[in-house]
């Protein structure tokens, strides 16, 4: 245990240098990050630490998701429901078929490998472009867009992920019936609605209290509990996560002081909680994401498979975007297209993709491959397209007219 808690105040005495010199030289602080985890490999410095699945999915998420779901207030997304849900389910299948689909066709790679490595990439993971956002300014409806289209691919491909791989399991010439798909449907809707009774009873208990503290550990548990809980059942974890803390922040953070159920004096501190534990959950994975990509071999693969399926996964992410959107164009839902080059380029992955592909049994069919590929977007998409986001942001001009900051 010393040693462990050794390595990880090393690791955040380094977040803690990098949040320093990024801030001066303007780059995103997870590139920041992820750059210095190479760095690290490539100096080879022995930190002891690792990137697991567990780690990702039991320490990691929770309060990645559980802070950025606390400020999503649910008339706001309410609002604009519609081009979210498309967007984070069709638009997360679309992107999958066809990712998989190219990876057939440009590296003959057999089905269930293709939708397997398709699935686990579908889903976009913001956290650079939010830390981008908030240096900028940018916020309101493109801020809302990203963020909680984010937060609900994520438990859809999650949800996707565990089809995509009973399907490589069941082998040649088995397919997926409505068993499976029923079964799929009932862990995401039971996981979010696991969240929302979670999320309402812990507002029920922060309101017999007006001790900022014991409020706080209230959300801490709310965060962490709903996640295992819905894990436990065989649930989705991630949306029972996000569903409790948009049920929080509606019903206590973001209502006025008649209204909430938390104390004034507990919904600021609540606010820096978060932030805080975002920020440590921040700098431990990107950190070891850098740490952990220098270690991998992606020669082996070859750079016709980085580029194939970093092409891919860019245009997927295309076709996903403009279509859809299209689809609102003439409707109160309309997203302009400066937001909609935002919302495509925006689309990074991270922390969830690398869950998934480090759980991904051994004996799966291209493992090897799958997870290669993964580690390699991955990294091009928090450092290429992390650190151009500002740039694409000056040049859409979102202080134009009909734009929201």
């Amino acid at each position: 245990m010393d040693i462990f808690i050794a390595r990880m105040t090393a690791l955040l005495g380094v977040a803690i240098v990098v949040a320093i010199l990024a801030r001066r030289m303007r780059l995103p602080y997870t590139v920041g990050l992820v750059i210095a985890g190479i760095g690290l490999a490539a100096a080879r410095l022995e930190t002891g630490a690792n990137l697991t699945h567990d780690l990702i999915f039991d320490l990691i998420l929770p309060p990645l998701l559980f802070e950025a779901a606390l400020s999503l207030n649910w008339r706001d997304l309410r609002a604009d429901i519609a081009p979210i849900l498309v967007l984070s389910t069709l638009g997360v299948a679309i992107s999958a078929a066809l990712v998989a689909a190219g990876m057939m066709w440009l590296l003959a790679w057999p089905i269930a490998a293709a939708l397997i490595f398709g699935v686990l990439i579908a889903a976009t993971d913001p956290i650079a472009v939010i830390a981008m956002f908030k240096d900028t300014g940018v916020k309101g409806r493109l801020r809302l867009l990203v963020e909680s289209e984010s937060l609900f691919n994520d438990g859809v491909a999650a949800v996707l992920y565990g089809l995509a791989l009973a399907f490589a399991q069941a082998g040649p010439g088995a397919g997926i019936g409505g068993t499976e798909l029923f079964r799929a449907a009932f862990i995401a809707c039971g996981g979010a609605a696991l969240g929302a009774v979670s999320g309402g009873a812990a507002i029920a208990v922060a309101g017999r209290t007006s001790d900022h503290l014991v409020e706080t550990a209230v959300t801490a548990v709310t965060a962490y509990g709903s996640f295992l809980l819905a894990e436990h059942f065989h649930l989705s974890g991630v949306l029972a996560c996000v569903s409790a803390g948009i049920t929080m922040g509606s019903l206590g953070l973001l209502r006025s002081d008649d209204h909430s159920a938390l104390s004034s004096g507990a919904r600021a501190f609540v606010v820096e909680f978060w932030e805080f534990a975002a920020f440590i959950a921040n700098s431990l994975v990107f950190l070891l994401i850098g740490l952990h990509a220098a270690a991998i071999p992606f020669a082996s693969v070859g750079a016709k498979t980085l580029v194939a399926a970093n092409l891919l996964v860019l245009l997927g992410r295309a076709v996903t975007v403009y279509p859809l959107c299209f689809m609102f164009a003439r409707s109160r839902w309309r997203i302009p297209y400066p937001q909609q080059h935002v919302l495509w380029w925006g689309g990074l992955r991270g922390a969830l993709a690398l869950a998934l592909v480090l759980a991904l049994p051994p004996d799966t069919l291209y493992h090897d491959e799958i997870v290669i590929a993964a580690f390699g977007v991955v990294t091009f998409s928090v450092i290429v397209q992390g650190v151009t986001m500002g740039a694409l942001l000056r040049w859409v001009d979102l202080e134009g007219p009909g734009q929201s900051r």
